[in-house]
């Protein structure tokens, strides 16, 4: 089998593993390049975090207008208002702060437009047997077993032996299996994960999904992909 599978390849094999139990997949441990380039998805709608750089317009005011680094605390500094609580609110959000303290004192009606432009979350996506599925907002540089614990940890009847990573590398849909025992015990790499990723952890959640995708696959497809 090729080092990278197609995603169709993965689920099936995926599914013939899942059929012996709590068995990793045979392409386990693999670990897959950096992906083409990492995107920020809907960036409008991140939180503001440390490091952040973002940039605010006063209507009115040109002397308040300027881009601004979240610091380590996740407070801006600005002129007049002083220091402002940047942390864990939208763009949007922090633009109804801003308004509401220039209000306070200094403005009778302020019209301000924040815009991150600079951010150091990334998105990655976790669902199957998973306690929280969905997207989850990475930091930084953050490890497979990382991003797993925080959405949730696998469900009871998840098999941690089987946590496929997909990820777009040279133009294609690429993906990789982990074995999260043997990483939480410290017997192989954490893999790095890159914003886009989707993560799907293997279990009876997983099972009753890749069931419904396998029978939309022609059966000469699956003799195919091998």
């Amino acid at each position: 089998m090729k080092p990278f599978l197609s995603w169709l390849a993965v689920a099936v094999s995926i599914a013939a593993a899942g059929c012996g139990g709590n068995q990793p997949a045979a392409n386990s441990g693999q670990i897959l390049p950096a992906p083409d380039r990492t995107i920020v998805a809907e960036i409008g709608e991140l939180e503001i975090a440390p490091g952040d750089s973002v940039q605010v317009k006063v209507f009115g005011v040109n002397e308040l207008n300027g881009t601004y680094e979240v610091d380590h605390r996740g407070r801006i500094k600005m002129p007049l208002i002083g220091e402002v609580d940047a942390l864990g609110n939208t763009a949007l959000q922090l633009a109804g702060v801003l308004e509401a303290k220039l209000e306070d004192d200094y403005l009778q009606d302020a019209d301000v437009t924040v815009t991150l432009q600079q951010s150091r979350i990334e998105r990655v996506t976790v669902d199957g047997s998973i306690k929280n599925p969905g997207m989850v907002q990475v930091t930084g540089e953050m490890g497979l077993l990382q991003v797993v614990a925080m959405a949730g940890g696998p469900t009871e009847g998840a098999n941690p032996k089987n946590v496929v990573v997909f990820r777009q590398v040279g133009g294609e849909q690429v993906a990789a299996s982990y074995n999260l025992t043997a990483i939480r015990n410290g017997k192989a790499e954490n893999p790095r994960v890159f914003g886009n990723d989707i993560i799907v952890v293997d279990g009876s959640e997983a099972r009753r999904a890749r069931t419904e995708l396998l029978r939309t696959i022609p059966l000469l497809s699956f003799f195919l992909i091998f």
